[in-house]
């Protein structure tokens, strides 16, 4: 798997929780002030959510990231990606001062009726992250436990849905890695969230002793899409292209192998992006 090392940085990242925003971008590798003559993203991103992103330092990095640059360099664009954390993210596209957003955000019926998503690129699914020697083995068993969530997410809705709407043993927190240490300091039973978030993270540290587990009844597959203004049919056209030709090209299955080291489910993803068109 791809960038093991890197964790250990995002651990710092962890308890500094910085949730302003951030002036690091992501450019597509060009050299500053090199005028390419391609148009400028301006793209915003919740950079507290590894392997999908994270930083690295002072640098933006991470799956979605990867996934990226690739999208645009398929479609000549080049990027300027800022760490706005979470909830700007709706804020600030609303009001145009951003081209688009990244952030491991699920498609749903709701985003649908205020912004415009590419085609889906990821498939996901919220999961549950315990310690090793809990006795929760489905959603259900999550009534009567304090569970830690990021706020406003598929995941905090998916526990609403369970315990409530909200319900006093849901701590909703404004970053995932918040929610995690809630967890480890022994403040929640579990935490729910998607997860590429959650298995990685458990994996990347096993001395924590956490384990995750799923409950396909009461959890839905969730995909992922890159989130624009209403208007920007255009953008959408030339990005939903992209990606399809990095799905085609092989390049998104290079990219998925080297954060998540397995095969993506390319059937699944395919059939989701015809649905959606």
């Amino acid at each position: 798997m791809k960038k093991i090392t890197v964790f250990s940085i995002m651990l710092v990242f962890l308890f500094l929780a910085a949730c302003g925003t951030s002036d690091t971008s992501g450019t597509g590798g060009e050299k500053e002030g090199e005028d390419t003559g391609k148009k400028t993203l301006k793209v915003m991103t919740d950079a507290a959510y590894a392997p999908f992103e994270f930083m690295e330092g002072d640098k933006i990095v991470g799956f979605e990231i990867d996934v990226l640059n690739a999208v645009a360099e398929e479609a000549g664009y080049e990027l300027d990606i800022k760490h706005t954390g979470w909830d700007p993210i709706f804020v600030e596209l609303n009001k145009g001062s951003y081209d688009m957003a990244i952030s491991s955000i699920s498609i749903t019926e709701d985003r649908k009726k205020e912004y415009l998503f590419t085609i889906p690129f990821f498939l996901s699914t919220n999961k549950i992250m315990i310690p090793e020697d809990s006795n929760i083995q489905t959603a259900d068993d999550l009534k009567g436990k304090k569970v830690a969530v990021q706020a406003s997410t598929t995941g905090h809705f998916a526990v609403e849905k369970v315990l409530g709407e909200k319900h006093p043993d849901i701590k909703a927190f404004e970053n995932n890695n918040l929610a995690i240490l809630e967890l480890e300091s022994g403040g929640a039973d579990a935490v729910v969230a998607d997860n590429g978030v959650i298995e990685y993270y458990a994996a990347q540290n096993p001395d924590k002793k956490l384990k995750v587990v799923g409950d396909k009844d009461t959890f839905d597959a969730e995909f992922y899409g890159m989130m624009f203004p209403e208007g920007s049919d255009d953008l959408k056209a030339d990005l939903d292209k992209a990606i399809e030709a990095i799905i085609e090209s092989g390049k998104y299955t290079e990219i998925y192998k080297e954060w998540f080291g397995a095969e993506p489910d390319l059937e699944a993803l395919k059939a989701e992006q015809e649905a959606s068109k």
